[in-house]
């Protein structure tokens, strides 16, 4: 583990020391709150997953803290320790404390039995530095209000309901439909916590920017059925022109293509609105194939789930495969050596829906691909490719036709997508 500088100290944080925990977290990414705002958001993280750099005078220097998932990947799940709440006070930085405590959150990761370790990065330059490789993108829209979208079957049949968002009516329904439509998907993490179900519905006043309070829109089938929901909320403006309004959307969830066209439909259709800005988006979302006119969509397409292997054969054993591969792979890890060096993965016979399950063995045996437990952070969900990645310069193949073979292997048909709302 890295060493501190002289009297720093990694320490646990209890729940009483939770004013102090807060601070850190203000000073390192400069916002501000309140008390009243404090009381309705909840912290989602266990107590027992929080940790800090202590300074010699017993302040608290740096934090962070980490989430127990159950990460969906490909053909399956895998227990997964999700980083979150970094952050070291600006006059502390610079010390080694970032390092410390990352290989902290390794070590206890580790002895938790959680292969993998995922984040959602604030500055995307941080984190490769440490072996997390960027597993996923997620796409944000910008729509003009009236966007026409094609047809769908199925879509006449389905209504919609209005209402103001509140936790304790809307929290069971936001959460079903969340958890179907993201049957599948790598990356999608459930909120398994009254905390995170709480926190996806709460709506501050400090945090409406001058807009409505937050509503929530649901889709029923004709049997009364929430099929979709989306939370938003308005803000008004008025130009020369005539009304000029936004619509913020903080999430759209469907479970099918029906579903997706009648909350898209209506959110591309209020009265006194000019533009919608949609929430984060998987790249391969259905509104993005029913747009009649992609063109006329501003769209910005961000890095989003960071992978890090800290159990190479298990999480990489812990996922199905597309097709059949024998490959050895030479893999260099600095930071968790017990990665390092050659395995071979294995894929076994064909299973009824089509994947393949692999075994991954230490070997002597000749290399086939070299890459840096990065890059092979960022293939693990299927949605980057090897192949890619050797363009680039950052996976070299010693087979000839190695690499194609691993490649096709790692990719998977449903884009990951990481969906944490903070």
């Amino acid at each position: 583990m890295s060493p501190l500088p002289d009297g720093y100290r990694l320490v646990d944080v209890p729940e009483s020391r939770k004013d102090e925990y807060l601070e850190v977290d203000r000073l390192a990414f400069a916002f501000d709150s309140s008390p009243e705002t404090d009381a309705l958001v909840p912290i989602t993280f266990e107590w027992d997953r929080a940790q800090a750099v202590e300074d010699p005078d017993g302040v608290l220097a740096a934090v962070h803290a980490s989430y127990a998932h159950a990460m969906p990947v490909p053909g399956g799940t895998i227990a997964c320790s999700g980083l979150t709440w970094v952050g070291a006070r600006p006059d502390q930085r610079r010390r080694g404390l970032l390092t410390a405590m990352i290989d902290s959150h390794f070590a206890r990761s580790l002895a938790r039995d959680e292969p993998i370790s995922a984040l959602f990065a604030a500055e995307h330059a941080i984190y490769g530095r440490y072996g997390y490789g960027s597993a996923a993108d997620d796409v944000r829209v910008k729509i003009a209000r009236g966007a026409a979208l094609r047809d769908v079957p199925g879509t006449d049949e389905l209504t919609v309901k209005l209402a103001t968002a509140d936790v304790a009516r809307h929290s069971a329904l936001v959460d079903a439909v969340h958890r179907a439509a993201g049957a599948g998907r790598p990356g999608w993490t459930t909120r398994d916590s009254d905390a995170w179900r709480t926190r996806v519905l709460v709506d501050p006043p400090a945090w409406r920017e001058g807009a409505e309070p937050l509503r929530i829109v649901t889709v029923h089938d004709s049997a009364g059925e929430v099929r979709a929901f989306a939370l938003f909320r308005r803000k008004e403006n008025w130009a020369e022109g005539g009304p000029a309004g936004t619509v913020k959307v903080r999430e759209a969830v469907a479970v099918d293509a029906a579903a997706t066209h009648r909350l898209w439909s209506f959110l591309l259709d209020l009265d006194l609105t000019a533009t919608v800005d949609g929430p984060m988006l998987p790249v391969d979302d259905t509104l993005l194939h029913l747009l009649v006119d992609p063109r006329a969509v501003v769209p910005k397409v961000n890095d989003n789930l960071w992978i890090r292997i800290l159990d190479l054969p298990v999480a990489l054993a812990g996922r199905r495969y597309a097709a059949p591969v024998d490959v050895v792979l030479d893999v260099t890890d600095t930071r968790l050596t017990a990665n390092a060096g050659r395995w071979r993965l294995t894929t076994g016979a064909r299973q009824d829906d089509g994947t393949y399950p692999a075994e991954v063995t230490r070997t002597q045996d000749a290399a086939d691909v070299t890459l840096d437990v990065r890059e092979l952070g960022a293939v693990y969900l299927g949605g980057r490719s090897l192949l890619a990645q050797a363009r680039a310069g950052l996976v070299t193949e010693q087979t000839p036709g190695a690499l194609q073979s691993a490649a096709v292997a790692f990719l998977w048909p449903v884009a990951p997508m990481c969906n944490y709302v903070w």
